[in-house]
């Protein structure tokens, strides 16, 4: 089985094009996942869950997609400095209020967890477990630094065991690690990338005796995105870091509102 994982689209209708376009022309993707946060700091939330509605794309809630739907205080989102905060404040009520009816109830039904079977549930074999920050929260950050025993807590957990593998997003940054035989893959982030690199990224998980983790980044009409953050009344501070892939400009920590 070939897996496309995609997740923190982050309301950038533009890159989920641009990335849906790259899964349907490999032709060898057996189904596409996404691993929430769909919605928060671009200005096309109905429309993000109206394409992923549409294209019948199942997945998990992140911690965007749950807080806006419980219409809850703050989007549980991290914060490294005061302007990063006010900006996430920002961003966080601008989606509540243009979300729509539809676009939340939506949003509430996703489920937290979901657990794949590649060979099917009729014989034991390898699980894919899909969740957005971790098997215990959505909003706890799961970086690469994490040592091999924070990965080793979660996986316990989500009673992972050697052969599976447990997929998440959350921190807008890929990375794979395999740990006592446990697969831990971060998915990256479709419309909001992290790692200095503006475009969309997914993954491609291939589960086949052996397991194959492909980051693939797609260019994408980014200038149209910054165009549609900047005629919203969002911060124009999110269309640059659109173009930064989320690098900091020199002397500023700008990086980790996720």
């Amino acid at each position: 089985m070939r897996y496309a994982l995609i997740s923190d689209i982050h309301a950038n209708l533009p890159a989920l094009q641009a990335v849906l376009a790259s899964i349907a022309a490999r032709g060898e993707v057996d189904a596409t996942y996404h691993l929430g946060d769909l919605v928060g700091y671009a200005p096309w939330p109905n429309e993000t869950v109206d394409a992923i509605r549409t294209a019948g794309i199942a997945g998990v809630a992140g911690n965007y997609d749950s807080t806006v739907a419980a219409d809850y205080k703050h989007c549980g989102c991290k914060y490294e400095d005061a302007r990063q905060e006010e900006l996430s404040h920002l961003s966080y009520g601008w989606t509540r209020e243009y979300a729509s009816r539809e676009t939340k109830a939506f949003l509430a039904a996703l489920p937290f967890r979901l657990d794949l079977r590649p060979h099917g549930g009729h014989a034991p074999g390898p699980r894919v477990i899909l969740v957005h920050g971790t098997p215990t929260l959505n909003t706890l950050y799961w970086t690469e630094d994490r040592p091999d025993d924070f990965c080793l807590k979660m996986a316990a957990q989500a009673g992972a065991s050697a052969g599976d593998m447990i997929c998440f997003g959350h921190t807008h940054v890929p990375w794979h690690r395999e740990v006592g035989g446990i697969h831990f893959v971060n998915t990256g982030s479709v419309g909001r990338p992290k790692d200095g690199d503006w475009r969309a990224g997914y993954v491609v998980l291939t589960v086949d005796g052996a397991v194959g983790v492909e980051v693939v980044r797609v260019e994408y009409d980014v200038e149209r995105a910054m165009e549609g953050i900047r005629r919203s009344e969002l911060p124009d501070d999110f269309a640059e870091y659109l173009r930064r892939g989320g690098s900091p400009r020199p002397n500023t920590n700008t990086g980790g509102d996720t």
